[in-house]
């Protein structure tokens, strides 16, 4: 996927979540100049100062009077966070954020890491980043459950693409249909209705016109 992208004509960032933050997919998409947002495995090794340990360790350490720990907000909620810049296994260099809402700190539970291949993004930059992750995953969840994403059958590479182009336009239109923006679910159940209110529109004006039975089942059908 990363390699049929187009390269990006601006700073750009590939979001993921924690199954797709390796060394070979971030650079696969770093070469098309999208950079990498996403979160990490709590097991992954980091090397603060030089010493080989696993996230979650190194995060034991870690107190709220720390110098480098710091309290920030993220939408409506506030996190305590640590920033590491350095080495991971097989990435030169990155910047890794371990974070913990603010009334679970030293829990190993909540303990949440993230990474960006552009260590040059503040720490507020990147979690704000990150967050953009959720209506990419409402978008797939959606078009999963109404869109038949999950379950169309389809297996030449330009028949997969037509399809995606054409269930993203079912997504839009959705979103759009009343000529003003609204939620997939409202305007899902909207565009049903009215497509239920044309379906027995049509079979009325068939059974008016004295249509047979065979005719108007048919049509039903």
């Amino acid at each position: 996927m990363a390699e049929e992208l187009p390269a990006a004509p601006v700073i750009s960032y590939f979001l993921c979540d924690s199954w797709y933050t390796t060394a070979k997919v971030m650079d696969r998409f770093i070469r098309k100049g999208f950079y990498t947002v996403g979160a990490l495995k709590t097991n992954r090794i980091l090397y603060p100062c030089g010493i080989r340990q696993k996230a979650s360790a190194f995060a034991l350490h870690l107190r709220k009077t720390d110098p480098d720990v710091s309290l920030v907000t993220v939408g409506s909620r506030e996190f305590y966070v640590y920033r590491y810049e350095g080495e991971l296994n097989g990435i030169p260099n990155a910047a890794v954020i371990l974070s913990y809402p603010k009334d679970g700190f030293g829990n190993p539970k909540a303990l949440r890491v993230f990474l960006s291949t552009n260590a040059e993004l503040s720490t507020q930059e990147i979690l704000d980043t990150y967050t953009k992750r959720w209506p990419i995953e409402l978008f797939f969840r959606q078009s999963k459950s109404k869109l038949a994403l999950d379950s169309y059958q389809i297996r030449s590479r330009q028949g997969i693409q037509r399809y995606w182009l054409i269930m993203s336009l079912v997504h839009y239109l959705c979103c759009m249909h009343s000529g003003n923006y609204c939620t997939f679910e409202e305007g899902y159940a909207s565009l049903k209705q009215q497509l239920k209110q044309e379906q027995f529109a049509n079979l009325y004006r068939l059974i008016k016109s004295s249509a047979s039975f065979e005719e108007a089942f048919k049509f039903v059908g």
